[in-house]
């Protein structure tokens, strides 16, 4: 297999793009350029020089063997120059954020996939709260903050950098003056991790047995089944209203997500540290951690509408790792409503303390829409053996290379 240098003199050099800012390129150099950063990016990936404590890379928290998403149960992961900083939201996986689209306050569907004319409001983005509308820049915010990568500021990820064994690889893609310029290489490595995580074979093989069975070459149980069935169900479960099941009208594999913030109102975890403080609460689009819609009422409470493939593989779900099964996790959303007490604390006087991790002030932002919306005593949106049902769909979302990595729902 060649090395980066020699994929890029092969065409880049000769093109002048071996560069941080290499402008427009051939069809031939933008394939040569991307294969040279994938390679690159997947050595920074694992680095963990590229971090203030020298033992954190991206994938400490981002596991390769569990979809790039967190190996341990923690709600929160460590991080800092020490590694005892704790982070403040649970960690998502890496996998299919390639069709993510730039977050915008209102989204209307195509005519490919909906009602063009429905607002469907704030969509898009990564990160829980939608602030980094792609790769590269999503790459930027652990290896600056505090409680994860830590590095002090651009020049510390570039000292890091030109210490690294693959310091001549960086020079052949971004130009050997690169490291005299701290910003100019922390956007070269931002770029190199974004274009590693396009990367299909690692980030979005579709290679799930669910999407098998939509191919036509795999079964499904009878189990599994109805479990799709309760899933797609607007009475029932109605997970694909959020979490979209179909493939799209093009043929495109479905997402599992629509790409939304929603607010639903998961209890507050006392295993964060950060919940200790009576007087904070992460609000998810309007703060602490976004800070352009701060004082937007409207958007307190919404979480990004993760995808459900390969969530089998966890092992804490939602924006604050509360629940640690997938079944709890369906069963909050079928009786969030029909049964609080079983899921939210009680006060002194015995009385419930509902919606715990959300102010009342913002509770107009919960969704009612199905299994939600019901009241305390009725009948929940689904029984026992349906949430099982589902939880068997679930897991046949798991990619074909993570299989042996999949862990029992209950």
């Amino acid at each position: 297999m060649l090395g980066i240098a020699a994929i890029l003199s092969a065409s880049m050099v000769s093109a002048g793009t071996g560069s941080v800012h290499p402008g427009a390129m051939s069809r031939a150099d933008a394939f040569a350029r991307a294969q040279a950063l994938t390679a690159l990016g997947r050595k920074m990936f694992f680095d963990t020089s590229l971090s203030a404590s020298g033992k954190q890379a991206c994938s400490s928290c981002h596991d390769p063997h569990h979809a790039f998403g967190p190996a341990s149960a923690a709600p929160v992961e460590m991080g800092g120059p020490h590694l005892d900083q704790p982070g403040l939201r649970a960690v998502p996986s890496l996998r299919y954020l390639q069709a993510v689209p730039a977050f915008t306050e209102h989204f209307y569907d195509s005519e490919d996939e909906g009602d063009e004319s429905v607002d469907n409001g704030p969509t898009g983005g990564l990160t829980w709260d939608g602030r980094a509308d792609c790769g590269r820049d999503q790459a930027r915010i652990p290896m600056l903050s505090p409680f994860e990568m830590a590095n002090k500021d651009a020049a510390a990820v570039t000292a890091g950098l030109r210490k690294s064994a693959y310091a001549d690889d960086f020079k052949a893609a971004f130009g050997d003056t690169v490291f005299d310029h701290p910003d100019d290489a922390f956007d070269a490595a931002a770029e190199a991790l974004g274009t590693f995580e396009q990367n299909a074979p690692d980030f979005y093989p579709y290679s799930s047995r669910y999407d098998a069975f939509l191919a036509g070459k795999a079964a499904l149980s009878a189990q599994e089944l109805r479990g799709r069935a309760l899933f797609e169900g607007e009475t029932k479960g109605n997970c694909a209203s959020c979490h979209l099941s179909e493939p799209a009208n093009d043929g495109e594999p479905p997402q599992f997500t629509d790409f939304g913030l929603i607010a639903v109102a998961v209890p507050r975890n006392p295993a964060i540290p950060a919940n200790a403080d009576p007087t904070y609460f992460d609000l998810g689009l309007c703060g602490p951690l976004r800070t352009d819609f701060h004082g937007r009422a409207e958007y307190c409470g919404l979480f990004k509408t993760p995808t459900l493939r390969n969530v089998a593989l966890r092992k804490s779900f939602f924006h604050n790792g509360y629940f640690h099964t997938l079944r709890d996790a369906v069963a909050f959303y079928a009786s969030r409503d029909s049964d609080p007490g079983h899921w939210y604390p009680k006060n002194a006087d015995g009385t419930i303390r509902q919606n715990d991790d959300l102010p009342k002030a913002y509770w107009a932002n919960l969704n009612q829409d199905p299994p939600f919306g019901k009241k305390p005593g009725d009948r929940p949106a689904l029984t026992d053996p349906e949430i099982d049902d589902i939880v068997a769909f679930l897991q046949t979302l798991t990619d074909a290379d993570q299989q042996a990595e999949a862990v029992p729902a209950n």
